[in-house]
């Protein structure tokens, strides 16, 4: 278990890179499967979860190739049916196997996936798609998920869920007939996942809607993508260096994204310009919540694309700690989200807990450094941030989590000014 030891009240500086889409980098490394050539991803982020899903593959005989931020995988000569245990408990993204696997190989046996303890997490959705595509599932402490009759259906998620929505695409490309896909999550990943398939071979219309339609097709072909930007990690970045009163010009913008969910920032004040594929938060910012009509506290809440994404709520508190006024957040997604916010009020912040799911904020209150522990990838990223404009010295254990999500997070820091530290035990 790592730790990062934090000195607050430094200014970040400087110029910072986007690195590639988490979010849509893992699900393209299970695509991979659906096809015996290469696929060769670019601008992958060298992240924990990623080098998870790598393990995976590598385990079950796929032949990957990495050198730096491009890796190329083939799937010719698969070896196992079967995922490693410990490895599916190392990352949420490893139930993504079940649809392709299933689809082209017929059989597929994983085990219950780790990931972030942010609420119930079922896989029900995922289940229900796929035995819509003729793919059932047996098992409790394991998964197997074996193809009957594979082909087109109609599909009506009972939930937008991103990776139930993923693994229904990538099996639905290889299934014979049409298949129509309702209520169907359509974030910029999921989005991105679509157009990757389309260049391989499959015929996906409507992308970007929550109603998809799939044509099956015999076989997918490899191909050569770039994984577009994180706007996760870039809007992470602008709060960062908006709290310590910083500057920050950022390369490698997702300017699509940033356009969808920028209100709520800008109504805490957060103020950028966008200059070709650029983003430049300027010094000086005047963080500052500004009021619904009639001077009513203003609200922000995630949902389902293209509301405001439940992976920056914590980041989105962190901040409005430091803006004059008060807003309310409403995590409506996961009912543990929120809970990290009692080590924010151990540092001073105002907030005020309503429910598991609502919280009260009111600022500027000034952080002091205190021990805390990474509950979550995007909580521990919260505390992170709250650390850097913290007055004193700040503890954060098990930082390791962090790293699932954060590509080498504390040395991109410390190029901009962060006066940070990482511990690995002995």
């Amino acid at each position: 278990m790592s730790r990062f030891i934090i000195h607050g009240g430094k200014k970040l500086t400087g110029t910072h890179r986007t690195p590639g889409n988490k979010n849509a980098a893992l699900p393209m490394l299970a695509a991979c499967l659906l096809t015996d050539e290469p696929v060769r991803l670019s601008n992958i982020p060298l992240i924990d979860d990623v080098r998870t899903m790598l393990s995976i593959l590598d385990d079950l005989g796929v032949t990957i190739d990495l050198h730096g931020h491009t890796v190329s995988l083939c799937a010719k000569g698969l070896r196992k049916r079967r995922l490693n245990p410990d490895l599916c408990r190392k990352a949420r993204s490893s139930i993504l196997f079940a649809g392709p696997m299933a689809a082209r190989f017929g059989r597929v046996t994983l085990f219950p996936p780790g990931g972030d303890l942010i609420g119930r997490r079922p896989i029900d959705t995922h289940l229900s798609a796929l035995r819509s595509l003729g793919i059932s599932m047996q098992g409790k402490d394991r998964y197997m998920f074996l193809r009957r009759d594979l082909k087109g259906a109609k599909i009506l998620l009972d939930e937008a869920s991103v990776t139930a929505t993923e693994n229904a695409i990538m099996a639905a490309a290889l299934a014979p007939g049409k298949t129509t896909i309702f209520n169907a999550a359509c974030e910029p990943h999921v989005q991105e996942l679509c157009h990757l398939l389309n260049k391989m071979g499959a015929h996906i219309s409507n992308i970007g809607t929550n109603f998809l339609r799939i044509r099956g097709v015999d076989k997918l072909h490899g191909v050569r993508h770039r994984i577009e930007p994180d706007y996760i990690d870039t809007v992470s970045f602008m709060a960062a260096a908006a709290v310590t009163e910083g500057s920050l010009r950022i390369s490698n913008v997702p300017h699509h994204a940033l356009d969808i969910i920028a209100r709520p920032l800008q109504r805490m004040g957060l103020r950028w310009t966008l200059e070709d594929r650029e983003l430049v938060l300027p010094p000086g910012q005047k963080l500052r919540i500004r009021n619904d009509f009639g001077s009513a506290i203003p609200k922000t809440e995630d949902g389902v694309w293209p509301s405001f994404p439940s992976d920056l709520m914590s980041v989105a508190i962190v901040t409005a700690t430091q803006a004059r006024g008060t807003m309310l957040f409403f995590e409506k997604m996961f009912e543990s989200r929120m809970y990290f916010v009692d080590r924010l009020i151990e540092m001073g912040a105002r907030v005020v807990q309503c429910d598991p799911h609502r919280v009260v904020v009111s600022g500027p209150a000034r952080l002091h450094g205190t021990h805390l522990s990474s509950p979550d990838i995007r909580a521990g990223m919260a505390l992170l941030i709250a650390a850097l404009c913290a007055k004193g010295e700040s503890v954060i254990d098990n930082a390791q989590v962090i790293d699932r999500g954060y590509e080498r997070i504390d040395l991109r820091l410390r190029a901009l000014g962060a006066d940070i530290e990482r511990v690995n035990p002995p």
